[in-house]
């Protein structure tokens, strides 16, 4: 019998990560940071599989402006990636992967699809997770991995987990939308539910059939994009022209909520999105004060406070419960809680010009 294919993992790169600023902005991504370890986000996603576990080389999806960054990254941690896909323009993650699946074949070929920004503390349950799904993806299942829920997140789309199938994995009953507060409580405490955390494993050609069957054109202009790609190296640059026309959709819209067998791996591994700089503060060792500070910072008579500083000197007297975050020219001060509201200072940046 021939030895089942190596997983080939993908890691979707082509995020701008404006939700941390002032650190994170568009021309450096907060994938491309070191914020939770010394290694950058990019560089701790490669290193969930990595080919002395039996996974193939990466494919990365990515922001043609940041293909020095991923090549450079990826080469300091000695993971030679198979290709860089360099998008020309965003079209969300269901064309990302198409471009993924055909790069890599479109055959058998189970891909593991993981956004390159999340956190993932507990590696050997992702990889017990993986290991307990393999067995229904190679037999044509579509898997997502539900996150084990631990508060009433609205910010996630959520999972209501179904039947059984095999140990530890079970169908998807459905997905549910951003919940509203109260939805999201009555799910936490039915039980059942799993936050949907964007990470997929699935055959490349199983991915293609439901998508192509979904979506034709979106399928069709992926496959344009890559026959008349530009190629240097493991650098791919899909065809602009042909990449243009296809809809911008996600997985979850495009594929997982229309095709049937689609599996779900509840797993709790210690997993964030790295939405905030609250989101941040929460995975955060603080000390004795309740401060979590990293780079020049000094703090008298202050509480509860997350401050990064990754230039200019940053002091606190006298307050509590802020985030403080210093990043070249830029300075962003909000109180803790309220850390999703960056996104209104980038639009007032944006309308200021």
């Amino acid at each position: 019998m021939p030895a089942a294919p190596s997983i080939v993992p993908v890691i979707l790169s082509g995020g701008s990560g404006t939700r941390l600023w002032p650190m994170s902005r568009s021309e450096r991504p907060k994938q491309f940071l070191a914020l939770t370890a010394e290694e950058t986000m990019l560089q701790l996603t490669a290193r969930r599989a990595l080919p002395d576990r039996g996974y193939a080389a990466p494919i990365v999806v990515g922001n043609a402006a940041h293909a020095d960054d991923v090549e450079t990254q990826l080469d300091a941690i000695g993971i030679g990636p198979a290709a860089i896909i360099l998008e020309p323009m965003g079209r969300n993650t269901a064309p990302a992967i198409a471009l993924a699946a055909i790069a890599a074949g479109g055959g058998d070929q189970p891909l593991l699809v993981m956004p390159s920004d999340h956190v993932i503390t507990d590696v050997p349950a992702f990889h017990a997770a993986i290991a307990a799904a393999l067995p229904l993806v190679e037999d044509g299942w579509l898997v997502t991995f539900g996150i084990t829920p631990d508060a009433p997140e609205t910010g996630y789309g959520w999972i209501k987990v179904g039947e059984p199938i095999t140990q530890g994995v079970h169908r998807v009953e459905r997905f549910i939308e951003k919940p509203p507060l109260d939805r999201a409580e009555a799910m936490l405490g039915e039980g059942g539910h799993a936050w949907n955390g964007g990470i997929f494993l699935f055959r490349a050609d199983r991915y293609l059939e439901v998508l192509g069957r979904e979506a034709p054109e979106m399928v069709a202009a992926a496959q344009a994009a890559m026959d008349a790609a530009r190629r240097d190296g493991i650098r791919i640059w899909p065809d602009p022209h042909a990449f243009a026309a296809s809809p911008s959709d996600s997985i979850d819209y495009a594929v997982m909520e229309k095709a049937n067998r689609v599996a779900v791996v509840p797993v709790a591994m210690g997993w964030s999105d790295l939405g905030s700089w609250d989101a941040l503060d929460a995975i955060t060792d603080s000390d004795a004060t309740g401060n979590t500070h990293a780079g020049e910072v000094i703090a008298v008579d202050t509480r509860n406070c997350f401050v990064r500083a990754d230039g200019i000197r940053v002091a606190l007297v006298g307050v509590e419960d802020l985030i403080v975050v210093a990043s070249g020219n830029d300075v962003l001060i909000l109180p803790k809680g309220r850390s999703q509201d960056v996104k209104k200072i980038i639009e007032a940046m944006k309308a200021a010009g």
